[in-house]
């Protein structure tokens, strides 16, 4: 397809085919795994394709990343060997020790574990905002010292919402760069870069590959310059997946689109069951009009995910006893995949942040609803709450 085609195609159009052609000598519709660490030289120098050494450039990565990047509308995909991977690499590229970065008040305990015990330790600032409220991100922007404005939307486990067109505004009115974490939402429900971020970034261990069966990261930016410097780093850190760890991922995308409006599907019924159960204090999800981020949600998301967080009324005891209950509801970290997954974001996911102004409440047990038959999803918490 031509660039003007691929700019109209359909985002399950792009999710299947961008990154690669059909092999020309054999036919091959699905990118083979180039399991190859070298490349013959036609000559001293001489690359064939681009290629001479794996962890620069590898022909599965390199169609995984093609794909990444047309699913975000984005110019640029680079893969990582995980997300924190990733998130690494933007801040070796783009920040320099005494700079400053805002990040969510509710960040994913692994992206705070990053910037608190390690870039802290390399010179690198933060402040906590909360990246729902525009003006409380203009505050903690220090101009000249603040490079990037950090935004996970939904947020990871209180599902806050950010306006990412409003906060790119903000952004690069203090002279800074709009990241966002576009994990929770997958490309198929929001594309940050249409919007005015700078940068897209995921766990593709997650909706991307979807399956709990490979653990990666992605970057995608727009900017030629902000390319060169997350691609140069990218080979110089190496942080880079396998051949096989891109296929698993790239096999994921192509069904992202079914997965998620799937997801989605199950997410809102048993937000349903939940609303107004008596052993449930408070449901979060911003798919409910009494979410604070719904009006938000819905103008820029295509639905509203399938992550569902809920305070248990009992305390944190009863909290962990539902997570201990469910069986069909796999007790386990991680989200997104096919499977449906319940935790203890206090005492996993987010223990890295007990003790600090990011910490989780007690009570607070994360979904991540998957695409079994719902019925037995909702009898199973039904039981658990029990």
């Amino acid at each position: 397809m031509t660039e003007q085609q691929w700019d109209s195609a359909g985002f399950e159009t792009r999710a299947i085919h961008a990154g690669y052609e059909p092999d020309e000598m054999t036919g091959a519709v699905i990118p083979p795994i180039y399991a190859t660490s070298t490349y013959k030289q036609n000559g001293v120098g001489g690359m064939r394709g681009g290629y001479e050494y794996s962890r620069s450039a590898n022909p599965t990565r390199t169609a995984l990343e093609g794909a990444l990047a047309a699913v975000e509308r984005g110019a640029h995909g680079f893969a990582f060997a995980s997300g924190l991977a990733a998130e690494d690499t933007i801040i070796r590229a783009l920040c320099r020790p005494g700079d400053h970065v805002v990040l969510p008040n509710d960040a994913y305990g692994g992206t705070y574990r990053l910037f608190d015990k390690v870039a802290k330790v390399w010179g690198l600032d933060h402040t906590p905002a909360v990246v729902a409220d525009p003006e409380a991100v203009r505050a903690a922007i220090e101009p000249g010292r603040t490079k990037l404005v950090w935004v996970e939307t939904p947020t990871n486990p209180l599902l806050n919402v950010a306006d990412i067109e409003a906060l790119a505004a903000v952004a690069h009115e203090g002279g800074a760069l709009l990241v966002v974490d576009n994990t929770f939402a997958s490309p198929y429900l929001q594309q940050p870069l249409t919007l005015g971020a700078d940068i897209v970034v995921h766990s593709t261990t997650k909706y991307v590959g979807g399956h709990s069966d490979v653990v990666g990261g992605a970057v995608v930016v727009n900017d030629a310059e902000v390319a060169e410097k997350i691609g140069f780093h990218q080979n110089s850190m190496g942080a880079v997946p396998g051949p096989f760890d891109c296929f698993l991922t790239h096999r994921g995308l192509k069904t992202l689109a079914v997965r998620m409006e799937r997801h989605c599907d199950n997410a809102e019924k048993i937000v349903e069951f939940l609303d107004g159960h008596p052993a449930v204090a408070e449901v979060i999800y911003p798919g409910l009009a009494a979410h604070p981020g719904h009006e938000v949600a819905k103008k820029q998301m295509k639905r509203f995910g399938g992550i569902i967080s809920f305070r248990v009324a009992a305390g944190e005891q009863a909290a962990l006893d539902v997570c201990a209950k469910a069986q069909v509801f796999t007790l386990g970290e991680s989200l997104g995949g096919v499977e449906s997954l319940i935790e203890h974001p206090g005492r996993m996911t987010h223990a890295s942040v007990a003790g600090t102004e990011l910490e989780v409440p007690a009570d607070l047990v994360r979904l991540s609803v998957g695409i079994e038959t719902v019925e037995d999803l909702i009898a199973d918490l039904e039981r658990a709450l029990g």
